[in-house]
């Protein structure tokens, strides 16, 4: 069994199911993520909180890349996450403290 590259989600899942992969595109990324009641720096905290406490670590490179793109700093990431332990659990704040480290350590 080959490694899934959880760098980019959404691509690979797309081999399986390319379906699912289109609905990420049209209409979350394309309808929801443009919607200007939210800025896209506020639904990356939400989606990046989100993926926290609901423990889909997986998930979490790719948004905290778009974190970035979309305006945080590493400084209020690392808040984000000291901020969750109290809410989704410290075991949580770990693994995410882990996962940001490492796509960070890979962006330097």
């Amino acid at each position: 069994m080959k490694p899934v590259d959880f760098t980019r989600p959404r691509e690979a899942a797309r081999a399986f199911t390319p379906k699912l992969s289109d609905f990420v595109e049209q209409p979350l990324y394309s309808d929801v993520w443009t919607d200007p009641d939210l800025a896209p720096r506020d639904r990356s905290l939400i989606t990046i909180a989100c993926l926290i406490a609901l423990n889909h670590s997986n998930e979490l490179p790719a948004h905290l890349r778009r974190g970035i793109e979309n305006g945080l700093t590493k400084t209020e990431i690392s808040a984000l996450i000291t901020h969750m332990a109290f809410y989704a659990g410290f075991p949580a704040a770990i693994t995410a403290s882990g996962y940001a480290n490492a796509t960070f350590d890979d962006q330097a």
